[in-house]
């Protein structure tokens, strides 16, 4: 059990507090908090920090701690017993690394909802941002003279896992009037239910 060794290792090149950051974030959303982890956005605090993970390192990382957390509260363990079956699983958690994990559990652990609670299912593709912009292409590299309008738009997810992922895309302008038209409809028919 949780014997991923590469995932960590790279725990364990982790300094301690950015570690419980990234534990934090977990308990956050198994407590219903936040709707997902932002695994973007703890990659590059890692590399703010000098920690050279790549994103899917941290996505590794993040999924591990998932994991390990809804284990222990299926299985209603202790931090104690938890951190004993983390060290059975595997030799290469560093000391600092499960000390963290035992003082987010010690702390946290006992507000997340049980497994059988329906009020705190994962939900799957759950919007937490959208952001759009109007934009103007001028040229490319085949044509000269563009001046073409377009909406830029970036949808923040969270999948059925909790990790969040962005999504960009662009539309022509009645490709836009289109999509609107379709949210007013939705609007209208959520409005009646």
């Amino acid at each position: 059990m949780f014997s991923d060794d590469y995932s960590v290792e790279s725990i364990g090149q982790l300094p301690p507090d950015l570690f419980a950051e990234s534990c934090q974030q977990v308990m956050m959303h198994l407590q219903g908090q936040i709707p997902g982890v932002d695994t973007a956005e703890i990659c590059e605090r890692f590399q703010k920090a000098g920690v050279q993970l790549n994103l899917e390192a941290v996505e590794k990382i993040v999924n591990m701690v998932l994991f390990l957390f809804r284990t222990a509260t299926k299985s209603n363990w202790t931090a104690g017993q938890l951190v004993t079956k983390l060290a059975e699983g595997s030799s290469k958690w560093s000391k600092p690394a499960l000390q963290v994990i035992q003082r987010i559990w010690n702390e946290q652990g006992k507000h997340l909802p049980s497994q059988e609670d329906p009020s705190h299912t994962i939900t799957v593709g759950q919007l937490v941002d959208f952001q759009w912009k109007l934009a103007m292409a001028i040229s490319s590299d085949t044509c000269r003279s563009l001046n073409y309008p377009y909406i830029s738009m970036t949808l923040k997810v969270a999948n059925s896992s909790g990790q969040i992922t962005s999504k960009s895309f662009e539309m022509t302008i009645p490709q836009f009037q289109n999509f609107f038209r379709q949210f007013k409809e939705m609007a209208a028919i959520l409005e009646t239910a």
